[in-house]
């Protein structure tokens, strides 16, 4: 935000017309000011931690002073948006990252394996694995450098899995049954490949609104009761899945549900000492919670642990036809001698990529919804990594890209598309280091773990039962995401009680149904069948779309839908500022390229550029203080008044 006084000088509309009045005028305005406006360091709420008098930076503290030094401390952010830590620092908190990030982007090809009749077929699955995890960092790259600019890493996203698996289970593409105890099925089948072209072709609606600037336009008639069904229909949506894994050994699933818990929950607060190394302090110890940032890993780790030990003791069932075979860690254990130690994933690679129209449509209500969470994904991350609001161009930037990310997944085949991953948002506000170099770091070591192929085949070797215990942890997590968002509304209201009721019991009941009769749709037409049988067999869509017509069209007060608080977050565009510049603006000084006219300011995606007032003086970004604020403000006065 501009200090005070540079405030109320642009935002003055009368000039003097005569020079003598204008100089005379200017100077008592700028001693004026300048003894109203003490020299103080603004509060995290004006500029969300961003300061431009040091390198430091604070958490939002929402205005208010803080209680004890402690406090001030641990809200103190070690490296800010822009701040470069040392690279072995970036390393290992990128590291961390991809720990974080490795729950969700796992789960992803594992649930698709299901639906794509892969079950038993553990090298097919290593290498699904290694292509989401390398068109996962390219698009993480692609994310921090020409997108929104944040430390946000990008992974596979359920929003797109829950029209994928409705698409897949329709009755033309029914598993045949000799693929139930096959090891070597591969994805180069009809309905992967159209599915491929499905979320291409749906990614290309995500560029168009991203860069077109018409995200905002979406925004203004989506609030809280449509995007509450809609994101957690996607995880209640996923229960059967959750279930069928789970139920192949409850004592294991409950064993890993109880882990993560214990360690996400319990011990989240308890910090273990290891062992570091600095200039300073040489060789010594620090405490990291561990618990807190890595606890599913934790929770898989040792639960896989546990079923090796059981299977090399033979406690488990050798018998195929026994209850909790599927628990021992050697069904799949030729994988790890079959697969290549490296692998280059490449675009066609399980063949030409088909288009249906039915899938197009079914991936369309995923794409929306993934950009509504992605919005709110990136102020989030602008206030954990102390930079200011994201202004609009930066924001159009950041859909934009991830629909291009959204299109090199489904031309590489990952059988998904690429968002914001909320959980790393997370990890910035633990860590404290809001740089974006460690997602850098993140987004080039999610790419070699891609091209190792050895790496993709060590977790298909996961137990199914372990898959299932985490999977009821995390989408047991993603439903009550949903639900959260309806702390905006005013839930005392009887009409937004009957909106998000009827619309979750309507994505729960109709799908259910068109699953159960899968030839009650018969109109006539093959392609409007299709078109209907995944779109009703998609509960995401069902519950957002009528959460979204009800609000809409039964009268209610913005207060009382919940929309003034759901944009308040929004409302804030610091686009024309000089930190929003250093943290938004194009890389490598292409901002600098940009003409300066004023039909620049049209295009969505560009930065309006510094403003005229600090670009007339020649003001310096970094040495910019409150003094010279009142200098640069005095100047641009002067030249406007003679010019």
């Amino acid at each position: 935000m501009d200090p005070p006084a540079l405030r109320s000088v642009t935002c003055t509309s009368s000039r003097p017309h005569d020079a003598s009045e204008l100089l005379l005028s200017a100077v008592r305005r700028f001693h004026a000011e300048a003894e109203m406006t003490p020299e103080k360091e603004s509060n995290g709420l004006d500029n969300y931690a961003f300061a431009l008098e040091g390198r430091f930076c604070d958490l939002p503290n929402g205005g208010e002073e803080l209680d004890s030094s402690m406090d001030e401390d641990s809200n103190k952010l070690a490296y800010c948006v822009t701040d470069v830590p040392p690279w072995y620092l970036c390393i290992i908190l990128g590291i961390q990252h991809c720990f974080t990030a490795f729950g969700g982007i796992i789960a992803i090809p594992l649930i698709l394996s299901q639906g794509l009749c892969l079950q038993h077929d553990g090298l097919t699955q290593s290498h699904l694995i290694s292509t989401i995890f390398f068109v996962s960092g390219i698009c993480t790259l692609l994310q921090v450098t020409f997108g929104i600019r944040l430390p946000i890493l990008q992974g596979g996203t359920f929003t797109l899995l829950a029209p994928s698996m409705a698409m897949l289970s329709m009755p033309e593409w029914t598993c045949p049954a000799w693929t139930q105890n096959a090891s070597l099925v591969n994805t180069s089948s009809t309905d992967y490949v159209e599915l491929q072209g499905s979320i291409m072709v749906g990614s290309l609606f995500q560029v168009f609104v991203g860069f077109s600037g018409l995200i905002g336009l979406f925004m203004r008639f989506i609030g809280p009761l449509t995007i509450a069904p809609t994101i957690s229909l996607i995880g209640l949506s996923l229960f059967d899945s959750a279930g069928s894994s789970a139920g192949n050994h409850w004592g294991i699933s409950a064993m890993t549900t109880a882990l993560i818990i214990l360690f996400s929950q319990y011990l989240r607060h308890i910090s273990v000492p290891f062992p570091t190394y600095s200039k300073d302090k040489k060789l010594h110890t620090s405490r990291v919670y561990v618990f807190q940032i890595l606890p599913v890993l934790l929770g898989i780790t040792l639960s896989w642990l546990i079923c090796y030990l059981l299977t090399i003791y033979n406690v488990l069932p050798t018998d195929p036809d026994q209850y909790g075979y599927l628990a021992r860690t050697d069904l799949k254990g030729d994988v790890m001698s079959q697969s290549p130690w490296f692998t280059f994933p490449y675009p066609g690679q399980w063949g030409m990529p088909t288009v249906s129209l039915a899938g197009v449509v079914g991936i369309l209500a995923g794409v929306i919804s993934s950009m509504i969470e992605s919005v709110g994904d990136y102020h989030a991350c602008a206030r954990l990594s102390g930079a200011p609001p994201p202004p609009k161009h930066a924001i159009n930037r950041g859909i934009g890209i991830e629909g291009i990310g959204c299109l090199l997944a489904g031309a590489w085949g990952t059988g998904n598309g690429t968002t914001s991953y909320s959980e790393n948002v997370g990890a910035l506000g633990i860590t404290k280091v809001g740089s974006r170099m460690v997602i850098v770091a993140s987004g080039v070591l999610l790419v070699v773990m891609g091209v190792f192929g050895k790496v993709g085949a060590v977790f298909t070797t996961i137990p199914s039962p372990v898959i299932g215990g985490m999977f009821m942890v995390m989408f047991g997590v993603i439903s009550a995401a949903g639900v959260s968002n309806l702390q905006y509304a005013d839930m005392n209201s009887s009409r937004n009680i009957f909106i998000f009721g009827f619309s979750m019991f309507s994505g729960l009941v109709i799908p259910n149904w068109i699953l159960s009769n899968p030839k009650a749709i018969t109109t006539g037409v093959v392609e409007l069948d299709q078109v209907l049988q995944v779109l009703l067999t998609t509960s995401m869509f069902v519950g957002g779309f009528f959460g979204f017509i009800l609000d809409n069209t039964i009268p209610g007060s913005k207060h009382e839908r919940g929309i003034l608080a759901w944009n308040k977050a929004h409302e804030d565009d610091s686009s024309n500022t000089l930190e929003s510049g250093e943290v938004y603006n194009l890389p490598f000084g292409l901002s600098s390229y940009l003409p300066s006219s004023s039909w620049c300011r049209y295009i969505p995606f560009c930065p309006p550029g510094m403003p005229s007032s600090l670009n007339a003086c020649g003001a310096d970004a970094n040495s910019l203080d409150n003094t010279s604020a009142h200098s640069v403000c005095l100047c641009q006065i002067l030249l406007d008044g003679f010019v």
